[in-house]
């Protein structure tokens, strides 16, 4: 089944509305890619007008940033994940994620599934 970025054919009130056009491939979205925790494995996808995106699809490392240098470090555990709950407990990997490293509990900053790489800062905690 294809994943849509339109608006929607229902209406507030439960009314539907009628299409003013067809579809367009611009509509078109993607799966999650689900980064997973495990050995590094990295795939490219053609995306729109032809440009290749790297897509993270498991990291055992992090790119960690620590008092201006950056390292890469190994990821030990995923502690928490605001942006759902079941991640943690299928390791997965996306914007946010706490993570615990040798260095200490890191949040990651960037997004594995859209930029290629897992990069992350120190927390205060």
């Amino acid at each position: 089944m294809a994943i849509w970025h339109r608006r929607s054919y229902m209406k507030k009130t439960g009314g539907s509305t009628r299409p003013y056009r067809k579809s367009r491939k611009y509509d078109l979205g993607s799966e999650f890619s689900e980064p997973e925790v495990g050995e590094k494995r990295v795939e490219q996808r053609r995306v729109r007008g032809g440009n290749q995106k790297n897509v993270v699809r498991r990291s055992e490392t992090v790119n960690l940033a620590v008092d201006g240098e950056v390292e890469q470090v190994e990821i030990e555990s995923v502690e928490d994940n605001p942006a759902n709950p079941n991640y943690v407990r299928r390791s997965l990997l996306t914007k946010g994620t706490i993570v615990e490293t040798e260095e200490g509990r890191a949040e990651i900053t960037s997004r594995p599934g859209q930029d290629g790489v897992v990069n992350a800062r120190l927390t205060d905690e």
